[in-house]
Parts: structure tokens; C-alpha cells; sequence
């Protein structure tokens, strides 16, 4: 092969990985609703490879920081823990484009949640 024809394979390859995992990037608006009450939120995610970070400012000064997050193509799962308790939700969603909808499981119930594209 040549020179030029591999580095424009290697741009084809790293361009499709960057907008492939770098979808859930941004800021969204949250809002699930549970048994254990509704909850809403600005939620800032920034994705790294396959690693997804980021966390939820619930305002008044309380965020809870995403952990153990992970990036799929187009699936995200990650833990968030309600205000340092023992209580974890498990998160799991798929985003398409401007939105996001998932799954959250938390002490034996399961509830479902949406984001939508804030910016």
C-alpha cells in the first residue's frame, strides 16, 4: 500500500470512531420518574475512548458524579449513587441523536428515564 492510501485509511477509521462514541458528549436534560419519586437534572457527559464521564446537577449545589461509565456505539450504561447513600442506580440507555432513553434499576425496581440535548 501506499503512503497516502494509509494514512487515508487512518483517517476514515479515526473520524468513524470519534462521531461513533462521541454522540452522548454534551449537556442534556434529565428527568425520570420512580417510586422513589420524580427526579430532574442537567447532566454534563464527556465521552473518552470507551469511557464515559461526566455528572448530574440536581441544582442547590447537589451533583452526583457518574461512575463506572461505558460506551457502546450508541449504548451508555453507568452507576450514580443518590447523594453519597448506599443507594446506586444502574443506568443503562441508548442515545439517538438529540435524545436519550434508558433504564434505571435501583433496589429491586426498574424505572425508565429520558434526556434530551440541552446544547
Amino acid at each position: 500500500m501506499t503512503k497516502k492510501l494509509l494514512v487515508l485509511i487512518f483517517i476514515s477509521l479515526t473520524s468513524h470512531l470519534i462521531v461513533a462514541q462521541s454522540s452522548a458528549n454534551g449537556v442534556w436534560d434529565f428527568s425520570m420518574a420512580s417510586p422513589m419519586g420524580s427526579v430532574s437534572a442537567k447532566v454534563t457527559m464527556m465521552v473518552e475512548g470507551n469511557v464515559l464521564k461526566g455528572e448530574f446537577d440536581l441544582g442547590g449545589g447537589r451533583t452526583w458524579p457518574i461512575e463506572e461509565g461505558e460506551v457502546d456505539g450508541n449504548n451508555i450504561s453507568f452507576n450514580i449513587n443518590r447523594d453519597g447513600s448506599s443507594m446506586t442506580y444502574v443506568m443503562s440507555a441508548e442515545v439517538n441523536e438529540d435524545s436519550i432513553s434508558g433504564i434505571a434499576s435501583a433496589m429491586g425496581t426498574t424505572a425508565e428515564w429520558s434526556m434530551t440535548r440541552a446544547e
